[in-house]
């Protein structure tokens, strides 16, 4: 419970209507898409860095836990006030600074959508490539937060590549600027890659300054129909060792594509048993010839069929469906995007199938398969013990697989406090305690985001 003295404190702070304490109007920012609930007991909506700069040094005399939140839409429950205290809003910090098209630079408050940013570049000729599917309503600080990433990450690299520098307040409530404005840099210690990706953990980001990419002359897509998914993961890998890469290169195995015709009966072949969707840009000329070079490599023995797509944007919204009907199956799915290097696909997904019949366990695999990034989804009743007791050894066997074949738990959904328990299969004991030592210098009360990372 936050004391009488804190919370007049608080309000001095910021006005009534960017303080919420009615239980009612708190429970908004109780979850996020992994659905699980834990109210705060306060929301701030802060509009300034100094006014963020502020609440954490007032957090930090009274110990109060702060959790640091965009607009909710991560998967692991990395934005969950799960010790109360204050959910720290930053989604009314929404100014874009500068758009600075001669520098290929774009500043921003880290309320601001993915989607306002590439409206506020695309006049401009340029783009900011982080595509997580949530893009139209996820925030620049989320995306910042857990590096996000997406189907374009394969030729254009995730968030983390794409950022220069940042401005944030630490834990300690000391206000920070890291990194730089010029694509060349090299002065101190990278702390800017540190922040990015540390799930509001070390510092809170109150500013960025972003890399912007030329938008490219065209976008070619199409999409490959195979007989069966080890024919399909052939392709993938022969795709990925050519110097030709694709902008784009998803992979839908059975169980997707059966969900998929379950609510579009007319949009695929009946014996299609796993698709590629692949994307290329750049010139014309380009996209003619890596187009032809990658359907090469598709022809395989199990290639049913390869298609050019018209309009890529509708090649898009096939895939953006997959999630909402996974939740409509199974509400409470286990959903973990984990990669693999991209030549031991067919041992991951060969094995995925064995430790799903092992277990009893329906699993749907989909997601970006030019990175090795496979979304795997355990469909489970949350009701029935028994079946969420194999699905638990199911996704542990599942995180034991990745790690043997040099992969890592997570691509861009973060780890949060749903991946916590098993961050020691990747992490090393010694490795651990100096990202534990780096916390404590950012945050020596811990009071950001706490519990989130490691046990």
């Amino acid at each position: 419970m936050l004391t009488t003295d804190f919370l007049t404190q608080l309000q001095l702070l910021l006005p009534p209507d960017r303080l919420y304490t009615d239980p009612v109007d708190c429970y908004a920012y109780a979850y996020d898409y992994s659905q699980k609930i834990f109210p705060p007991d306060v929301v701030a909506f802060p509009l300034t860095s100094d006014e963020v700069q502020a609440i954490v040094v007032l957090c930090n005399v009274h110990k109060i836990p702060l959790t640091p939140r965009g607009r909710g839409t991560g998967t692991v429950g990395g934005s969950l006030p799960e010790q109360g205290g204050i959910a720290l809003s930053l989604e009314r910090m929404l100014r874009i600074i500068v758009v600075d098209p001669a520098n290929r630079v774009i500043v921003v408050e880290p309320g601001v959508l993915n989607q306002a940013v590439q409206n506020a570049a695309k006049p401009h000729g340029f783009f900011w490539p982080p595509d997580p599917s949530s893009a139209a309503y996820s925030s620049i600080g989320g995306n910042l937060a857990t590096s996000a990433g997406g189907p374009h990450a394969v030729k254009y690299g995730t968030t983390r590549d794409h950022v220069l520098g940042v401005k944030a307040v630490t834990g300690k409530g000391e206000a920070v600027k890291v990194g730089c404005y010029t694509t060349k840099g090299v002065v101190g210690y990278d702390l800017t890659r540190l922040l990015i990706g540390s799930e509001g953990t070390l510092a809170v980001i109150t500013e960025a300054t972003l890399k912007l990419t030329p938008l490219p002359q065209a976008i070619g897509g199409f999409v490959a129909h195979f007989r069966d998914t080890a024919s399909c993961v052939t392709a993938i890998v022969t795709i990925m060792s050519l110097p030709q890469v694709p902008s784009a290169l998803e992979f839908l195995d059975t169980g997707s594509l059966n969900l998929i015709r379950g609510r579009f009966p007319n949009m695929l072949p009946a014996d299609t048993s796993a698709m590629l969707m692949i994307e290329v840009d750049g010139s014309p000329s380009e996209i003619t010839d890596s187009s032809s070079i990658i359907l090469s490599a598709c022809r395989n023995e199990g290639l049913l069929q390869a298609e050019q797509v018209t309009d890529t944007a509708n090649l898009w919204q096939m895939r953006k469906v997959l999630s909402p009907l996974l939740r409509d199956i199974a509400p409470k799915k286990i959903n973990e995007d984990v990669v693999v290097p991209v030549a031991t696909l067919p041992e991951f997904l060969d094995g995925l199938a064995q430790l799903s019949s092992k277990h009893q366990v329906v699993n749907i695999n989909f997601g970006h398969a030019g990175n090795g990034n496979i979304h795997v989804n355990l469909l489970v009743n949350p009701d029935n013990v028994d079946e969420m007791a194999r699905a638990e050894k199911c996704l542990n066997e599942v995180f034991d697989l990745v790690i043997r074949l040099n992969g890592t738990l997570s691509g861009e959904h973060g780890i949060g406090r749903e991946k916590r328990a098993y961050v020691h299969k990747e992490i090393d004991t010694t490795t651990l305690a100096l990202m534990k030592d780096i916390k404590h210098v950012f945050d020596p009360n811990n009071i950001l985001n706490p519990g989130k990372l490691f046990l």
